[in-house]
């Protein structure tokens, strides 16, 4: 009887060590309880020690701590129909336990899947340089319009990162001759620039060396220094037009002027070598020209004129 007594004894302090292990719950400091008693919700419990009314009470644990979310890569078509491959990554942690678990089957998953449509709907809507230099702008416009999907279920999207963005390998050759276009345009710019600024300074110069005629003459003196500076077997010497056309224009009218002389000799200059005979030569042919001493030669006598038919 003594035995029976000690193995019922011992087998209710089993049991009643068996109910407290089920009943007593420890949480982390970044966990949270969901109790439902009887299938009814009851206040959020945690962190540290958790009582739990055995075989009535149901515990549901909670991280509250931020969650890392990648998306997968998204097929999407930009508002300028060019195809890309985009893939983001997606921060958010739980701000309400009881909703995360009563609103939602499973938050993570459906946190997944409004990512990937908010995704694909919000960069669809944007061409392909807004894509490319606007992903701050892009950013914000995901985080807002994911939280706001999310926080009925007590999820708070806090960050939405776009990692990576693919592109056809010819677009990409495209925008490196878009890119190396610019360039060129900006280097033209700049060197037009530079030379406009050039001539403006040259303008000034000008005007200052020619308030001083000595000024132009020590400028002419510099420059055959630069030049003999370099070693060189040649020496340029430049020569004013304004001086050498006084005297062009002063042979021209001297040649006129014995042309048109037909009593006088012509310029020695006319006479020597065979072009000085070939001058000399028209003046003679236009002096008996116009005195009229240019015969034209009557036919020589070839003899008495043959006798006529008939004659005796």
């Amino acid at each position: 009887m003594i035995e029976a007594i000690v193995i019922i004894l011992v087998v209710l302090a089993v049991l009643a060590i068996a109910a407290a292990g089920a009943s007593v719950r420890v949480l982390r400091e970044y966990e949270r309880a969901v109790v439902f008693r009887l299938g009814r919700l009851v206040d959020q419990r945690g962190p540290g020690l958790v009582m739990l009314v055995p075989t009535i009470d149901r515990m549901v644990r909670v991280s509250l701590r931020t969650v890392t979310l990648t998306v997968p890569p998204q097929e999407i078509i930009t508002k300028d129909n060019v195809p890309a491959r985009v893939t983001a990554v997606t921060y958010y942690r739980v701000v309400d336990p009881n909703n995360a678990v009563t609103q939602v089957e499973s938050y993570d998953r459906a946190t997944l899947q409004i990512a990937q449509t908010t995704l694909r709907s919000v960069l669809g809507g944007a061409d392909l340089d807004t894509l490319l230099s606007e992903r701050d702008r892009l950013n914000d416009e995901l985080q807002h319009v994911i939280d706001a999907q999310t926080e009925p279920w007590g999820i708070k999207v806090t960050t939405v990162e776009i990692k990576d963005v693919e592109i056809p390998q010819s677009m990409q050759h495209a925008i490196a001759r878009q890119a190396e276009a610019e360039r060129e345009r900006r280097a033209k710019i700049i060197n037009a620039e530079g030379e406009f600024q050039a001539a403006a300074k040259l303008a000034d110069a000008a005007d200052v060396i020619g308030r001083n005629p000595t000024t132009l003459q020590l400028r002419y003196l510099q420059t055959l220094r630069e030049i003999g500076a370099n070693q060189n077997s040649t020496v340029v010497f430049p020569m004013p037009i304004d001086l050498v056309r006084p005297v062009l224009d002063a042979i021209g009218k001297g040649n006129t002027a014995a042309v048109e002389d037909h009593g006088t000799e012509a310029p020695p200059s006319l006479n020597a070598g065979s072009g000085g005979a070939l001058a000399a030569g028209a003046v003679e042919a236009d002096k008996r020209v116009a005195n009229g001493a240019e015969q034209v030669p009557e036919p020589a006598d070839s003899g008495p004129e043959p006798p006529t038919r008939g004659s005796v």
